[in-house]
């Protein structure tokens, strides 16, 4: 495997793109392009988690696919006893445009890591899961295209426990507890700039408001259990996309908190990160990829057949 840390972004080590690119063999594909998926951690935009990054790309890599972990511009540290004052770079659309870069780095580089450039899915979490959502929702748009040259569609996207609907959530606000309104509140300052957004902004960071027919097909998963960002964001979102005609997926596991992962040992922080209802998120979401990113297996040669 080729393990290898990039930076996107000129003068900047925190917007990074790490590969863990499978190694060509002749007993496996021997030279084919593979299918890829570019992950996304969360992590609120103010900062990206490693329990979301690498575990699950090389989840992803033993089913064969190269994976790639984007770390995007996030805030950074914050003083929840100090009111926290906006930064640029975490702010709309700097994440998004991150993710348009990694896709660009990763179609210039296809032919020297055996990327299948027709099959890259999108795979975030929480605010990873927000982003490439707005990422599958804005692929072609000028916010993108002005950044990558042009348009670069996922094949499909994978969205787990994001947040998708900002218009919903501010209306909602109230129903959560105050910890997770003053995250809900940081989060909102570092990726709007603004605790109280103008309603323009909050539409536009809402995938389930602006998704179209060009979005990709769409796997989404979440848990009844999340109340940090509750699992009508997924709902809503899937909602949108059948009114659009895309196809979708979509999971809620009745148990299991917010960020949970693989909800695994593997991923595991603590006991409360283990929920094995929810850990089959992930066989669901890779036979469901499997439908669209199934890997071209030679068949036996015939001397094998022969003596089968």
């Amino acid at each position: 495997m080729r393990i290898e840390r990039i930076p996107l972004r000129e003068g900047r080590d925190d917007v990074t793109l790490t590969t863990y690119v499978l190694d060509d063999s002749a007993e496996m594909l021997d030279g084919a392009a593979r299918p890829a998926v570019l992950i996304l951690p969360g992590g609120g935009y103010l900062s990206c988690s490693d329990r979301e990054g690498e575990p699950i790309a090389m989840a992803f890599a033993s089913l064969g696919y190269h994976a790639f972990v984007l770390r995007y511009s996030v805030y950074g540290d914050v003083d929840f006893t100090r009111p926290m004052e906006p930064r640029e770079r975490s702010q709309f659309p700097n994440p998004l445009v991150d993710v348009g870069l990694g896709m660009r780095e990763i179609h210039d580089r296809a032919s020297e890591w055996r990327v299948d450039t027709d099959r890259i899915a999108v795979c975030g979490f929480s605010a990873g899961g927000h982003n490439a959502a707005m990422y599958a929702t804005n692929w072609d748009k000028p916010v993108i295209t002005d950044v990558a040259g042009k348009g670069l569609r996922p094949a499909a996207l994978i969205a787990g426990y994001a947040l998708t609907d900002h218009v919903d959530a501010l209306e909602r606000g109230e129903e959560l507890g105050e910890m997770e309104r003053a995250l809900r509140r940081a989060v909102a300052v570092a990726y709007l700039g603004s605790a109280e957004p103008a309603q323009e902004a909050l539409v536009a960071a809402s995938p389930a408001l602006v998704a179209d027919a060009s979005t990709p097909p769409t796997f989404l998963w979440a848990t009844g259990g999340d109340p940090l960002v509750p699992a009508r964001n997924s709902l809503r979102l899937a909602e949108r996309l059948a009114d659009v005609g895309v196809p979708c997926e979509v999971h809620v596991y009745e148990q299991g908190r917010h960020g949970l992962s693989l909800a695994t040992q593997a991923t595991a922080g603590s006991r409360g990160d283990i929920e094995p209802r929810a850990a089959d998120w992930f066989r669901q979401a890779a036979a469901w990829l499997e439908t669209r990113f199934a890997i071209d297996v030679p068949e036996l040669p015939a001397w094998e057949r022969a003596g089968a």
